[in-house]
């Protein structure tokens, strides 16, 4: 079989750099401006390209929405599974999960105001969200509760669905909690508060 040749890998690297040039800039644009009241020629102006260069990736600025939010759960949940792979115990694999969860969001605090704001303005998108990447990032949390059941380390009465939607609701509360705080604090160390709330509970 023929190699593609270097002009045309060279190509294809291009124009991934650029569309990802392209999401970063919206990332930084929507996180501070705000999503509705961006515009794509504010995006194209902070990556440094012409507004109709942007068309030339995105159709519009709900699709550079879109895809700033699939880019980033898709990368999520393949960390999160290549995280835990090598792992047996179910709890320290939902704990991993849990700090790469808040590890993300707090190293790119234009992200986080993406995700944890910009992200919910839309009852449209909301319904996309829940529908698509949020439902296979639950999937995963559910999966390692199952087979902490199954094992016999968490109660087998219970709703593995929703004890997957209470963690990430916990996580993403902290991530919320942060992004609106006065007070200067990393984000990843609330990960073990949380972990040791779900795993331990409350009663002394």
């Amino acid at each position: 079989m023929a190699r593609p040749s270097k002009k045309r890998v060279s190509s294809r690297n291009s124009i991934g750099d650029k569309r990802a040039m392209i999401l970063r800039a919206a990332t930084r644009v929507f996180a501070r401006n705000g999503y509705f009241n961006s515009k794509v020629a504010d995006i194209a102006r902070a990556a440094e390209v012409a507004d109709g260069t942007v068309y030339l990736y995105f159709k519009s600025k709900e699709e550079i929405l879109h895809s700033i939010f699939d880019q980033n759960m898709a990368e999520a949940i393949a960390a999160g599974g290549q995280l835990i792979e090598n792992l047996d115990d179910p709890r320290e694999k939902l704990r991993r999960i849990a700090k790469l969860h808040l590890e993300r969001l707090g190293a790119d605090r234009d992200l986080a105001v993406v995700f944890q704001v910009e992200l919910r303005g839309s009852t449209k998108f909301m319904e996309e969200f829940s529908a698509a990447g949020f439902a296979e990032y639950l999937a995963l949390l559910r999966r390692t509760f199952e087979e902490g059941q199954r094992v016999g380390v968490f109660r087998k009465e219970l709703n593995a669905t929703v004890a997957a939607k209470i963690l990430f609701g916990a996580l993403d509360e902290m991530a919320t909690n942060w992004i609106i705080s006065k007070r200067n604090y990393k984000l990843e160390p609330m990960a073990d508060v949380v972990m040791d709330v779900f795993l331990n509970g409350v009663s002394a």
